[in-house]
């Protein structure tokens, strides 16, 4: 795969989608699943199901052997993609395959040891090939950031930054050079499902918004379209991982797969459309 260097096709994809939700009354639905669970096949038909159910952006997690940022649903649903035989390649030829035939943007969440290993030029020019629209590096602190991001503007590629409500002025304001948009986790540890959202969203939204004006998505622990509409009356966009992914691997067959995908997105889209 190559990419051609200084076409903003893709990265402005993302800005056009949470445009196009906010000219809508609604807000970006992300959802996120982790490639190659439980082979890449599968992955390719849970992908049109999500765009079906109205997943406006989808965020695909590569497989990695040690996903330090992850909880234990999509800890354990990295070792099934290992052991079936995902790799980073194989991730990038089924989303160059599927990528056109989606309603849905497609981002990568990745840790940096992945991307160094494969080649930070060579994995963003890819990205741009293959209609990969963004790119967050959980594990790359965006004021360490500055060649991924020279790399991911000459192929055209976004970036994502994480922010935190622990994350000072300073890092909000690096978090903010983000060209995709800003995944701000909505409380302190690792991803999974939690009860409530967070009472300090709003005033952590606020500094945020003080600091950059990119998109802003809140995800880590989100689960419910009532917990999606809290977060949409503040935010951008809202991320749902965990829940879909238990849900997915509770299935039992590619069609229960499919269908369990399309309507979790269905519910959770209604979720972002403001009243």
């Amino acid at each position: 795969m190559s990419g051609t260097r200084g076409d903003s096709e893709t990265v402005g994809r993302l800005h056009r989608v949470f445009a196009d939700c906010a000219a809508r009354g609604e807000r970006a639905l992300i959802t996120y699943l982790t490639a190659g669970d439980p082979d890449l096949a599968a992955t390719t038909e849970i992908l049109g199901a999500l765009a079906e159910g109205g997943a406006d952006i989808v965020e695909i997690g590569i497989p990695f052997s040690d996903p330090l940022m992850d909880g234990p649903v999509i800890q354990v649903a990295s070792e099934r993609a290992l052991a079936a035989g995902a790799t980073p390649r194989g991730v990038m030829t089924m989303a160059a395959a599927a990528a056109p035939g989606l309603s849905s943007a497609l981002i990568y969440m990745t840790p940096y040891n992945l991307v160094w290993r494969y080649g930070l030029d060579r994995f963003a020019a890819d990205c741009q090939a293959s209609g990969i629209c963004g790119v967050l590096i959980t594990d790359l602190p965006p004021e360490e950031a500055g060649e991924w991001q020279a790399i991911c503007r000459d192929h055209g590629v976004g970036t994502v930054f994480l922010a935190a409500p622990t994350s000072s002025a300073a890092r909000m304001r690096a978090a903010g050079t983000a060209t995709g948009f800003v995944y701000l986790i909505s409380r302190r540890g690792v991803t999974g499902e939690q009860a409530a959202v967070a009472d300090e969203l709003a005033e952590v939204i606020g500094r945020l918004r003080q600091e950059t004006d990119a998109p802003v998505a809140v995800g880590f622990g989100l689960s419910t379209p009532e917990q999606v509409a809290q977060v949409c009356a503040l935010a951008d966009g809202a991320i749902v991982g965990s829940a879909l992914v238990k849900r997915l691997a509770a299935a039992d067959s590619s069609a229960a797969r499919c269908t369990a995908a399309r309507e979790f997105a269905r519910a959770l889209k209604a979720g972002t459309v403001l009243s």
